[in-house]
């Protein structure tokens, strides 16, 4: 029963980034085509988005990953099923699906753990009820298995989702680490593999000679994206009242869908300046980087930011996992082009890659390994995690709290006051 909740997860995960992949088609002809009309149809397709997401799927707003983490923080009732509902986060993927199409820089990663986690517990409770029962499965675990099931899928990257349960998901939150549970992972993700083939996400990494000062590089990625990487979360932390002059904040909480319009034209305003490169994934961009060519577009790393917390606050469904691998691309170019061409480019940008995820996730395991499994880049694992660590470390300093958990926090609040169950203590305390 928990191999075919498994083959569900994946099946969806497939569907759901083949979607992705045609909105990303479709965006880049529009807006190449017409440029100028960005500043029409970002605006408007944003507060539609935001309106549908208030008023059909409230829970599917954003990435999709708070919302998981602060389920396995509640106990079993209409709260925790309530954020990880299969009927309300269904809709985060034609959301989702909108927001790439229109242009928004966002992700299907995180989107794809919250829809994992929901296929998996409807499954589980379906089974429970009606076919078989799962002995010894807890909603937590049906959860955190289809979560960390749905990032493997997405990324085609089973140990990834591994690490991500145990890092992540585990981290202030009571989950039991059954074996079963654990297959369950690796199954989402190796299914994906059979019927893809192992293909990594970004191309297979090409490792030259490495530079005798290969450390100051990897202390210099690790202390840039840090810095930025922390920044980037502390934005996505205040959110978009917390960002405004204290006598605005009121009206941008009374108006989302205003504030949604609003992001949507800064959005549009750094799209026409970068020739549209920082619209959707950004996959495009950070593939040619990766392989050492020159960026189509100067300061894409810092306008991939921006772009992508314009797009965050907007409220629309959609992640920032690869929004921060590509933004961390960009941002490794950038440094590159500081050491004179002394270094190899795609040795660089691979780094600031994981190390950019890292400061903006604060998971430096997770950030290192999915790196190397989206690039088979498995003999720089050493470099990626030593980076990512310090990034990690630098990151606190603007931002102490891991951002995902500090947005769950909210969602677990509003959880517990619709069940009013109060929510479980966190096994281990979150620490700066």
């Amino acid at each position: 029963m928990l191999l075919c909740g498994s083959a569900l997860v994946a099946l969806v995960s497939l569907g759901f980034a083949w979607l992705a992949d045609r909105a990303l088609e479709w965006n880049r002809v529009w807006s190449q085509h017409y440029p100028w009309a960005a500043f029409v149809v970002l605006p408007f397709a944003l507060a539609g988005l935001r309106a549908l997401t208030l008023r059909c799927a409230p829970n599917a707003v954003g990435s999709g990953i708070p919302q998981v983490i602060a389920g396995l923080s509640l106990g079993p009732g209409p709260g925790q099923t309530g954020l990880v509902s299969l009927g309300q986060t269904l809709w985060k993927i034609p959301l989702t699906f909108g927001a790439l199409l229109a242009g928004a820089s966002v992700g299907r990663e995180g989107p794809s753990v919250q829809v994992g986690a929901a296929v998996m517990l409807a499954w589980g409770r379906y089974c429970q009820r009606h076919v078989a029962t799962l002995r010894g499965f807890r909603n937590n675990e049906l959860i955190a298995a289809g979560a960390a099931g749905g990032l493997a899928a997405a990324f085609n990257a089973p140990l990834a989702g591994v690490v991500f349960a145990i890092e992540e998901l585990g981290r202030g939150a009571v989950v039991r680490w059954d074996r079963l549970v654990l297959i369950g992972v690796l199954a989402a993700g190796f299914m994906v593999v059979a019927l893809q083939g192992n293909n990594p996400y970004f191309g297979a990494f090409v490792l030259g000679s490495q530079p005798d000062s290969i450390w100051i590089w990897v202390l210099a990625c690790g202390v840039v994206n840090g810095v930025l990487g922390g920044l980037f979360a502390r934005m996505l932390g205040k959110g978009a009242a917390g960002l405004a002059p204290r006598p605005w904040r009121a009206a941008i909480r009374r108006h989302p869908v205003v504030t949604a319009f609003v992001m949507g034209g800064i959005v549009a305003v750094l799209g026409v300046l970068t020739g549209g490169a920082v619209y959707g994934t950004g996959y495009g961009q950070a593939a040619p980087l990766l392989a050492g060519h020159a960026p189509e577009q100067a300061g894409f790393g810092v306008a991939k930011l921006f772009a992508t917390v314009a797009s965050y606050l907007a409220g629309v469904p959609g992640g920032i996992f690869t929004p921060a691998l590509t933004t961390g691309a960009g941002i490794g170019q950038q440094i590159w082009q500081w050491t004179g061409g002394t270094v190899d480019q795609h040795l660089l940008v691979l780094i600031s890659m994981a190390a950019f995820l890292a400061a903006a996730t604060q998971a430096p395991l997770t950030a290192s390994v999915v790196v190397m499994e989206m690039t088979g880049s498995q003999p720089m694992l050493f470099w990626l995690l030593a980076a990512a660590l310090l990034a990690s470390l630098v990151s606190r300093q603007f931002c102490p709290l891991p951002f995902y958990h500090l947005a769950a926090r909210r969602f677990r609040q509003q959880a517990a006051a619709v069940s009013q169950v109060p929510p479980q203590e966190p096994r281990h305390p979150e620490r700066p």
